[in-house]
């Protein structure tokens, strides 16, 4: 695929004055190309100046790392390495029994971090296995302590490599039925539980429509957690400008003056062709 260059689009992306800055995640934007390598360069080509990536870890190291050097592109977000894809696996660290998974698949997100120069990583918690409704809410609970004592050993070695740690609240009704950490509410107590400043939430506005509603308040009242955002239009997770729940000119300014400063993650699945999607730039005047 050969990516247009939007001059208006670029201009906007690289104001020096602009308080909002944002990363494509090219796991969902430009699957037109197969090659996650050239994806980094489309996004760099239109002006993006970070990506994110939900799973890295078919190429090897060596080959992101010299592409996004090249590229001078931020490497703002990953996620924790998910497990087996065939058994839909969704990560370990809320699962009991799979300690010593979560111990390897941290490790192997470490070192994909560093060599990417990565801030952020965002923490899996694994799914609900099936049960019995009468086991539901032992299992539940086990889940939890199993997450805590999880978070609580990795949050300070994530710390000691400069590396955020993130757990996002995601929807169970649409997009990820029996995933663990689905509410803010259990988000929030998982993070008073583990008590450590380098565990953060990663507020997804698609997933939190869907599970709560009630942005605006929902977000002010967790502003102080808040570690990473992620954008995307309800019901169907297109461009922020596609027809659905969230009016995001709203939104993009109600963090403006919230004061929000840390990455927004593009986390959308294009309506049509990934290149003629960002029209929402200049339509918010983002």
């Amino acid at each position: 695929m050969r990516v247009k260059t939007f001059t208006s689009v670029v201009r906007c992306l690289h104001q020096t004055i602009m308080p909002l800055k944002f990363s494509a995640n090219v796991s969902m934007i430009f699957t037109e190309e197969k090659d996650l390598l050239q994806r980094y360069r489309s996004a760099k080509q239109v002006g993006f100046k970070g990506v994110e990536c939900v799973f890295p870890y078919d190429v090897p190291t060596e080959k992101l790392s010299a592409v996004r050097k090249e590229l001078g592109i931020e490497q703002t977000l990953i996620n924790t390495y998910m497990g087996n894809r065939q058994k839909r696996e969704m990560g370990f660290a809320a699962i009991p029994g799979k300690e010593k998974e979560f111990q390897d698949s941290l490790e192997l997100s470490i070192k994909y971090c560093k060599a990417l120069g990565c801030k952020c990583l965002h923490i899996m918690s694994g799914k609900v296995p099936d049960h019995e409704e009468s086991q539901k809410a032992d299992l539940l609970k086990q889940m939890e302590d199993t997450y805590v004592k999880n978070l609580t050993d990795a949050v300070p070695r994530l710390e000691k490599e400069g590396i955020l740690a993130l757990i996002e609240p995601m929807n169970t009704k649409i997009s990820f039925p029996n995933y663990f950490m689905n509410t803010i509410d259990l988000a929030v107590r998982v993070i008073d539980k583990v008590g450590h400043r380098n565990l953060k939430l990663q507020f997804d506005f698609f997933h939190v429509q869907i599970m709560h509603g009630n942005l605006t308040k929902n977000f002010k009242d967790n502003f102080k957690h808040v570690g990473y955002i992620q954008v995307s239009q309800p019901p169907h997770r297109g461009e922020p400008d596609s027809g659905g729940e969230i009016d995001y000119k709203y939104i993009f300014a109600f963090l403006e003056e919230m004061g929000y400063d840390g990455w927004i993650g593009a986390e959308y699945t294009p309506t049509g062709k990934s290149e003629d999607s960002f029209k929402w730039f200049e339509k918010f005047k983002v």
